[in-house]
């Protein structure tokens, strides 16, 4: 099995502050592996650990054979890396289509531009009918899509996601979480998600690692976790 991200030892924090101790795990190539536990378990810190927003006190990071440990995130998606953060962080006073032009910052993406807004907007169909819509007047689950679409901007072979249907109704976030599935079943795009509705995106997820207090306590495959109430009561909540 090809590893397309390994995480060994991964320390860090804010400051004084230590939020991951010791955390490693492997991801599959083409697999979609979530990421849960409760709030303040250090998900969205281990997410942006990878990207390279905070720096790692100690441990190692491997992407694709090469170490980005010490990479600076805006170096990253010329890699083939990308981040999905929490609520998207659009520019509301700014269009669908610039948002999206805004992913293709590196000279090798934009090449073609046009052409890619075409292929990532194939799978957010809604998008090429806001093309020209404020990004702050769109509804909460089509920034989603939107977010999401200009991370795929860039080519990445790892997308990131934090929370993608956070403040979503169920039926869009289920729409966003398939959406998510889809990509990595039919254009073998690897995935690891941060998700607060733990049920879904186990039902979508190859592989599953518990955060507990900065730790990974359980990891295995995510239809093992769905089957096992225990698991679910001590870590996640249900």
């Amino acid at each position: 099995m090809t590893h397309h991200l390994v995480v060994e030892g991964l320390c860090a924090g804010y400051g004084d502050l230590r939020v991951l101790h010791d955390v490693g795990l492997s991801v599959p190539a083409g697999s979609v592996v979530a990421i849960v536990g409760a709030n303040g378990a250090g998900k969205s810190t281990l997410l942006s650990t990878i990207a390279g927003l905070i720096r790692p006190s100690a441990g190692r990071l491997t992407f694709r054979g090469s170490d980005i440990t010490r990479a600076r995130a805006e170096d990253l998606p010329a890699l083939g890396l990308a981040l999905v953060p929490e609520g998207g962080r659009l520019f509301p006073f700014m269009t669908v289509e610039e948002n999206l032009q805004l992913g293709a910052y590196s000279r090798h993406a934009r090449a073609g531009m046009a052409g890619r807004i075409r292929e990532v907007t194939a799978a957010f169909p809604i998008l090429t009918e806001r093309r020209t819509q404020l990004a702050g007047k769109l509804s909460g689950g089509e920034r989603q899509m939107c977010a999401i679409a200009r991370a795929l901007m860039c080519r990445p072979s790892l997308l990131l996601l934090d929370e993608p249907s956070v403040g979503l109704s169920p039926l869009m976030a289920e729409t966003v979480l398939q959406v998510v599935a889809g990509l990595a079943r039919d254009e073998g795009l690897t995935v690891v998600i941060v998700e607060q509705r733990v049920t879904e995106v186990l039902e979508i997820a190859d592989e599953a690692h518990i955060l507990d207090q900065g730790r990974i306590v359980r990891s295995g495959q995510a239809r093992q976790f769905l089957a096992d109430r225990s698991i679910q009561e001590a870590y996640m909540g249900l």
